[in-house]
């Protein structure tokens, strides 16, 4: 319902507030936003990078009386959007750090004073008191938190001042809410709604996730000449020559350093680059992303500072060098290529590494000591990424149901890596069961010979058989272990420990060279306590880049399901699981991870376990867990029976 004393929208009066912007028709989805927010006055809306969120709440910002106040963590994007809106002729301003004193006395009389239909603050400003003592002066019908997912406090992106955020709002108990972000899994929206101190029945909007016109792909570099040439030749089929004027890519590198290496490099081929990551002083970042969004640059190589208030449209390629933290922060900067439509790629690159260095930067990011439980979940997004990158499914479908945006599912883009195999009879082998759980066990018993000892390497060594100076030394080649799979390739034995390690079989543990150790539920496994549950690797790569089909997939022909992928009544047995973490999320006052994951949930809606016993075989649910909320949790799978 509209909050007290509110008139209704009729829709003569969206349809005139639509063209003031410029549009004829809504985009699928935002009438229903716009609709949902007006009427309901509360709204979660989940919607990629370009998908139109901003006008969810500019538009009602025109027919509502008073000033929408939008909360925004980027200055430059305030600016932008400032500029923009006057343009059309809406009346709006920004009040930021950077401004001086004359002009932001200016900008806050004019705020008080009924000047502006939209405002843009910053989260920090907030909490400051001058501002909020004028806060209170002015009458506003609506905020509008964009990049909401900053509110959690253990996301991909968390920003501390927007924890904030919530006490402001529950002063203003008359005015409409809308959150609003381009990435937030189920478990990360429940976060934002008890953050925020929204009503738990706040309507969740996810919505247009699905782009098949960008091929997502996935590949294996086991070296510095391998990469370099997956990205000369990423750049040579999206933009062809230096100087051709296709178009543009950005690339993203873990480090400052790799940053700065990869640039040359390009450079010294022709391309027209620029280089951004946070060493560089203010000026040159500035002018990296002016030339870049002007036009004037082909390529830039960046860190994952660069890229928020980029509204480039022909941006026809996007590599990672390596993979980043979440598949949040993945599909959000692959999500800046093929802004325009047009087929573009989005190419992460894998190597054997990785891993362990991403266990590092999770746990020398925290300051101190720290809190195995932030690690823990840090950890299992980054795992959520990998087990993507390995999955042998439709790539945007899996990406679909992860943020739960079911109603898009593709079947199948046909443009993706998977689907090119697929397409080309090059499925993942299917082998018999008892086989791949003997041999999943085979491994982790090598595993268990390292046991927090060595690395991964050492372990695929131990396996293989091959002469290793630390085996040697520790008298590891004299094991029953040893060579127990040499039937394998190193490369293979490789990716079936990294899918040990996605299953939660298989941890890193300590400091910047991270040695590899069994979990609770790994030895399980091993033992054969507990179903080895897991697809094993294809015995034979995809071919190169250059020897891609361009041929969409043979007609009939369709991904195998995914495990994440739920039948109806898995599906509402998944929301009544959400609901019941976010309830006992607020009672405890912890985050909803702390409860469950996203993915013990999928799971026990999957398997519908029945009793303590069988709980304890889902992913996630230990002795502890089980008996602190396995009451609560197996309630709601017998009220669904």
């Amino acid at each position: 319902m509209n909050p007290p004393g509110a008139d209704p929208i009729e829709k003569p009066q969206l349809e005139a507030a639509l063209a003031k912007f410029g549009h004829q028709t809504f985009r699928p989805g935002q009438r229903e936003a716009v609709q949902t927010l007006l009427e309901a006055g509360h709204l979660l809306l989940v919607a990629p990078t370009g998908g139109g969120k901003s006008l969810t709440y500019q538009l009602p910002a025109l027919l509502l009386p008073g000033t929408t106040l939008v909360v925004s963590p980027l200055i430059s994007l305030m600016h932008d959007q400032v500029e923009a809106l006057r343009e059309q002729g809406v009346s709006s301003t920004y009040l930021a750090s950077t401004l001086d004193a004359s002009e932001l006395r200016s900008r806050t009389d004019g705020l008080v004073n009924g000047q502006y239909q939209i405002a843009y603050v910053a989260p920090e400003r907030l909490s400051n008191p001058d501002f909020l003592a004028v806060f209170q002066k002015i009458k506003c019908p609506l905020v509008a938190i964009d990049e909401a997912h900053c509110i959690s406090e253990w996301g991909h992106d968390f920003r501390p001042d927007y924890l904030q955020i919530g006490g402001t709002l529950a002063r203003m108990p008359e005015t409409r809410i809308l959150a609003c972000t381009a990435t937030a899994t189920p478990i990360v929206r429940d976060e934002i709604v008890a953050r925020l101190g929204l009503p738990p029945d706040t309507p969740q909007i996810v919505r247009g996730f699905a782009r098949p016109n960008l091929a997502l792909r996935a590949e294996e570099i086991p070296d510095k000449r391998n990469r370099c040439r997956a990205v000369d030749e990423a750049l040579s089929e999206a933009l062809g020559l230096p100087g051709d004027q296709r178009g543009a890519a950005i690339v993203y590198a873990p480090t400052r350093k790799s940053t700065e290496e990869e640039a040359r490099r390009l450079a010294q081929d022709g391309w027209e680059v620029g280089v951004y990551h946070a060493g560089l002083e203010a000026d040159a970042r500035a002018s990296t992303h002016d030339r870049f969004s002007q036009g004037e640059l082909e390529v830039v190589v960046a860190t994952n500072a660069f890229g928020m208030g980029i509204d480039r449209a022909d941006v026809r390629a996007v590599v990672h060098l390596a993979p980043p933290g979440s598949v949040e922060a993945w599909y959000q900067e692959v999500g800046r290529a093929g802004r325009d439509g047009a087929d573009s790629i989005g190419l992460m690159l894998l190597s054997p590494g990785d891993m362990p260095r991403r266990r590092h930067l999770i746990e020398s990011d925290l300051l101190g000591t720290p809190d195995p439980e932030v690690v823990k979940h840090r950890w299992g997004l980054f795992l959520e990424l990998m087990r993507l990158a390995e999955g042998g499914s439709c790539r945007h479908d899996a990406v679909l149901r992860y943020f739960g945006d079911e109603e898009e599912t593709l079947a199948g883009c046909g443009r993706c890596d998977v689907c090119e195999r697929i397409g080309r009879g090059e499925a993942e082998e299917e082998a018999d069961p008892e086989e791949a759980q003997l041999i999943i066990r085979k491994a982790l018993s090598g595993v268990a010979r390292v046991h927090d000892r060595f690395g991964l390497a050492a372990a695929v060594a131990l396996l293989k058989g091959k002469s290793d100076d630390r085996l040697q030394r520790d008298g590891l080649e004299r094991v029953s272990t040893f060579g127990i799979l040499d039937a394998y390739s190193e490369e293979w034995l490789t990716r079936l420990l990294r899918r040990c390690v996605t299953a939660g079989w298989v941890d890193f543990l300590g400091g910047d060279r991270p040695v590899v150790a069994l979990t609770e539920e790994g030895i399980a496994v091993m033992r054969g306590e507990r179903p080895a549950r897991l697809l094993l690797p294809p015995r034979q790569r995809a071919g190169r880049l250059t020897e891609r089909t361009r041929s969409t997939r043979r007609a009939g022909s369709s991904p195998p399901p995914s495990a994440a992928e739920l039948d109806p009544a898995a599906r509402n047995l998944f929301e009544a699981l959400r609901g019941h973490r976010l309830e006992v999320a607020r009672q405890e006052g912890v985050p909803p991870y702390v409860i469950a994951s996203d993915r013990t949930l999928r799971e026990i809606a999957e398997l519908r376990p029945m009793d303590r016993q069988a709980l304890q075989m889902v992913h996630g649910i230990g002795q502890k867990k089980a008996e602190r909320y396995g009451p609560g949790l197996l309630a709601v799978v017998l009220e669904h029976r």
